[in-house]
């Protein structure tokens, strides 16, 4: 079950200086997970704000330069890395992350030693190119839990609900310190800023007169203008940034002129991620969504085919579990939200992360509505007939 929102009569801005001083009296070291964006640059300047009060200065923080970023955070997080007040630690390692560009090559390794004629840009000469705990070929999310593996240390991420229903449930679920993660495999998180808007964010910098990443003025400059929610700073070829890769080829033409060999598929993906060519509603007419899922299915190598189908796999028994009925070729089943079109965007996107798959309650929700009955009305009308073995579908 989530849990509704409650509003109290304190800013965000408040409750979150209050939240850092709670985490440096809890634990031995605060640690900013810094991206160059603009919400891990509203963490770092509220945790530098508390550090100062506490005489903690200068504030701890970590940049994973993935190599393909925009040529403006790049200078940004060095005018960071030049800051007194700031110990940044600035890695350059060859992590593994997604390439949803190509299902033949569906993932890349900045960084990557035998690829350096391949490279975006060269690593600056401060960078840290190795680490007792990095292994080749880990991702973020695993280096980042054996970077801080078994420490009385907690790592602050500028990660806001507003972004994603995604991000909103990983706090919603909590009944107290809902900005405060259980540790995982030793490794505690905290989202002191899971609350803030985007212009609460923007208001921050401009109420401090404070340094930013340009990046954002060159974009705002484009069809995304004072488009907050769409205005990221991340790795370009994942399934979420893919579609907006074009902003590189308009924004940076010098670095999308390296981006386009960098990794396969690149360009055309850049061309065609807001088509139907790399969306879930196109598909062969004469085919139907279950052979098309397995036509899509066969272009990868047998791991990855393996790991996608996994996925697929458990959304098929999720379905099950709950009802009896087949699943629907198109609309999406009302009590699961099982479709085979939807089973067809999570193999088309290559669902590694389960992050497509998540949105897949929200499809039943959106079908309830449409045909206008409740959660409750859904069960008894297409709930499995012998109740004792369906699980209760609380996450829906």
């Amino acid at each position: 079950m989530y849990h509704k929102k409650k509003y109290i009569d304190q800013n965000v801005y408040e409750k979150t200086l209050e939240r850092i001083e709670y985490l440096y009296k809890l634990y031995d070291e605060v640690i900013v997970s810094f991206s160059g964006g603009k919400d891990s640059t509203a963490m770092l300047l509220c945790t530098i704000e508390v550090a100062t009060r506490l005489g903690k200065l200068p504030v701890k923080a970590v940049f994973y330069d993935e190599e393909a970023i925009h040529p403006p955070t790049v200078e940004y997080v060095q005018r960071i890395y030049e800051r007194e007040d700031v110990n940044l630690e600035w890695y350059c390692l060859p992590v593994r992350h997604r390439n949803a560009c190509s299902n033949e090559q569906p993932f890349w390794h900045c960084w990557h030693p035998e690829e350096e004629h391949l490279w975006v840009r060269q690593k600056p000469e401060w960078a840290i190119n190795k680490h007792p705990r990095f292994e080749f070929g880990m991702t973020m999310q695993e280096w980042g839990l054996a970077h801080f593996k078994k420490t009385n240390k907690v790592v602050i991420q500028g990660i806001r609900t507003e972004e994603s229903i995604r991000r909103y449930r990983c706090v919603a679920r909590k009944k107290q310190d809902n900005f405060l993660s259980t540790p995982e495999k030793g490794v505690a998180f905290a989202y002191p800023i899971y609350d803030w808007s985007s212009k609460d964010v923007w208001r921050l910098v401009r109420v401090k007169d404070e340094d930013y990443n340009r990046t954002y003025d060159i974009v705002n400059r484009t069809d995304l203008h004072e488009n907050f929610l769409g205005q990221r700073v991340c790795p370009p070829f994942g399934e979420e940034p893919l579609r907006g890769l074009w902003l590189y080829a308009q924004c940076f033409p010098e670095m999308w002129e390296k981006m386009i060999h960098r990794v396969p598929g690149a360009a055309t993906a850049a061309k065609y991620s807001n088509t139907e060519l790399y969306s879930s509603g196109f598909k062969p007419d004469q085919t139907s969504w279950r052979d098309h899922i397995q036509n899509i299915l066969d272009q990868f190598d047998d791991e990855n085919k393996r790991l996608v189908a996994l996925e697929i796999n458990g959304m098929i028994r999720y379905h099950k579990n709950y009802t009896d009925d087949p699943i629907p070729e198109e609309e999406p089943h009302p009590l699961s939200g099982c479709s085979w079109k939807f089973l067809g965007k999570m193999a088309i996107r290559g669902d590694f992360k389960g992050r497509i798959s998540q949105g897949m309650a929200a499809q039943g929700e959106r079908t309830r509505n449409k045909i206008g009955i409740t959660l409750e009305e859904a069960k008894k009308i297409y709930g499995k007939k012998e109740r004792g073995k369906a699980r209760r579908p609380t996450d829906q």
